[in-house]
């Protein structure tokens, strides 16, 4: 009987070092893992690494960026100031150019450089805040529609329907015509005008996360509906809104020069792009080939790199192609 003991308590014992060797050698491959993962590059970086196009995208916004907040540090001119005695000059690399204007100048002897410069300003400002506007209106009302549901679900898409059937442009004059010219009545229009796609995504998607467990499951212990679409529901539509977001700014952009052009947009001595190339439109036969061509390359180059960044995000933030 003592034998059969001894040799239980002598295979406890063993059982107890190869459970706690196992469990060694698990700590130890964790912690391998944990040291490689800390030691090489964050997800997102690698993600970009392997996305040269993505890469591309960044490095334009950065240079966009970089003459939008330092306009005044580059250039040294008044993008508003012009000396009629220059104008019409072309850029420095053809005849007759000057190196005091590197992109030439317009027909009211104003840098072109220095309002492309400042036009990044405009555009950026108009971009990101009139997508703000728009996707804090687009979100609220998604949430209460798909939440809901019901009558309140079917006003607010009727709206959304109605807001879709009108072309954007003349909805815009419409309602530029109410408020008037300036860039804060731009913003607020395209901010009015930009909520459809984002009630419309975010609503389909709550319709999917109000059915699950962990939210039934808040509703059962007594969470206030708005307690539950915000600590519950809209951390999970937080990928979508910022991928419609990065494609949006790019959208508003154009917007914003399409009304600029039309001589809907900030008044006509304030330098956007969109205005830009309104204004030397006039000079196409007469071969003034700069005063177009520069902001439409800027107009150009911003929205390829927004697109291009908004399409790796997309990509980036699926989680079906995070292995990939």
């Amino acid at each position: 009987m003592a034998e059969q003991e001894g040799a239980a308590i002598d295979q406890r014992d063993g059982d107890a070092a190869v459970d706690q060797r196992r469990v060694h050698d698990r700590g130890h491959g964790l912690a391998e893992i944990g040291r490689s993962s800390r030691s090489g590059p964050p997800a997102i970086v690698r993600s970009l690494m392997r996305n040269r196009m993505a890469a591309i995208g960044i490095v334009i916004l950065l240079l966009v960026v970089i003459a939008a907040l330092g306009a005044s540090v580059i250039s040294s001119q008044d993008p508003r100031r012009g000396v009629i005695l220059e104008s019409k000059q072309p850029p420095v690399w053809s005849s007759g150019g000057s190196s005091k204007h590197l992109l030439g100048t317009d027909a009211l002897g104003r840098d072109i450089f220095t309002r492309v410069l400042y036009g990044a300003r405009i555009s950026l400002t108009v971009g990101i805040v009139a997508v703000m506007i728009a996707g804090v209106i687009g979100v609220v009302l998604g949430l209460i529609s798909g939440y809901y549901g019901g009558f309140i679900d079917d006003v607010i898409m009727r709206i959304a329907d109605i807001q879709l059937a009108v072309p954007f442009i003349l909805f815009a004059i419409a309602i530029l015509a109410v408020l008037g010219q300036g860039l804060d009545k731009i913003i607020i229009t395209l901010g009015i005008t930009g909520w459809v796609t984002y009630g419309r995504v975010v609503r389909g998607q709550v319709l999917a996360w109000k059915k699950t467990e962990f939210v039934e499951a808040a509703r059962c212990i007594g969470a206030r509906d708005g307690a539950i679409m915000l600590k519950h529901i809209l951390p999970n539509v937080y990928a979508s809104i910022i991928v419609l977001a990065s494609f949006a700014v790019a959208s508003t952009i154009l917007a914003e020069a399409s009304l600029s052009f039309l001589g809907l947009g900030v008044p006509p001595d304030v330098p956007t792009w969109g205005g830009m190339v309104a204004s030397g439109r006039e000079y196409i036969i007469s071969g003034q080939y700069w005063m177009y061509t520069f902001p439409g390359i800027a107009i150009m180059l911003a929205v390829f790199g927004i697109n291009v960044v908004g399409d790796w995000l997309r990509d980036f933030l699926d989680p079906r192609l995070k292995n990939l």
